[in-house]
Order: C-alpha cells, then sequence, then structure tokens
C-alpha cells in the first residue's frame, strides 16, 4: 500500500512567504545599487576637483598671540589667503607679515602651486612660516583629505 502524504498549506501563510521573500530580495537589490553608484560618484569628484570648495582656517602663534589665517578655494583655485585677526602690536612686531603674506598671495592667485612658491632671500624666514600655515590650512580642502 503505498502511503500517501497530505500536506495542508493555508493560503495566507504562503501570501506572506511570497511577500517577504520578494521584500528581501527588493532591499538586498536596492542595497547593491546605493553603495555602487555612491563609490562611483566619489571617484569621480576626487579626480576632478583640486580643493573642496570653502573656506577654510587654521591658527598659527606670533609673538604669544594666536592668528586665524583664512584660505577661500574653489574647486581648482586658490580666490583668497588672509590673516584674519590681525592686530597693531603684530604689524608692528613684525612689520613682513602683512607684505609677504600678499606676495605669496600673488602668486598663488596666479595659479602656482604651494609647493612651488618662490621664496625670497629677504624675507625667507617669515615667508617658510606663512607658507607653512597656508599648506596646513589647504590640507584641509583637498577632497582625499577626512578632516574639516
Amino acid at each position: 500500500m503505498a502511503n500517501t502524504k497530505i500536506v495542508v498549506l493555508h493560503l495566507k501563510e504562503i501570501i506572506y512567504t511570497v511577500l517577504f521573500a520578494g521584500l528581501g530580495i527588493l532591499l538586498i537589490i536596492l542595497l547593491v545599487i546605493m553603495f555602487v553608484s555612491k563609490n562611483n560618484d566619489k571617484s569621480d569628484s576626487t579626480t576632478d576637483a583640486r580643493y573642496i570648495p570653502g573656506v577654510y582656517t587654521s591658527t598659527f602663534v606670533l609673538n604669544d598671540t594666536s592668528l586665524n589665517l583664512e584660505v577661500i578655494v574653489d574647486r581648482d583655485h586658490i580666490n583668497s589667503v588672509r590673516i584674519v585677526n590681525i592686530d597693531d602690536a603684530i604689524t608692528t612686531m613684525f612689520p613682513l607679515v602683512e607684505p609677504t603674506l600678499e606676495k605669496i598671495a600673488d602668486q598663488l592667485y596666479n595659479g602656482t602651486d604651494i609647493k612651488d612658491v618662490e621664496i625670497s632671500n629677504d624675507s625667507k624666514y617669515t615667508e617658510n612660516y606663512l607658507v607653512n600655515a597656508i599648506k596646513s590650512t589647504l590640507a584641509k580642502a583637498e577632497p582625499s583629505s577626512n578632516v574639516q
């Protein structure tokens, strides 16, 4: 005699199983699409841009006074370099700071890379100090940098 097995399936259980399986597959597909397109967009934007556009600041110290250096950049150009909170005491004690920063800024505005800035012998220590401050500020603006 043959053993006949009868399986009783409720239609409600079948519908729920198919529904949850479909939602699971849909969720997996959406996650794959999100992460694949996110990686492609990120690689395209970092190869095109030299800087992340914005206003970046860093602090440096002269004669126990903290000064804020502000650098404004767009995607591939430095638009502004200035010391924000410089006062008369600093300009009196360090008269080369402002003219030296203007010379460096003029070179940067003309498209010179920060590594290729010409440093004169007249104020090489001041220029080196300011160039290093500008480099540390521009490091925040680089696309590969995560520090903001």
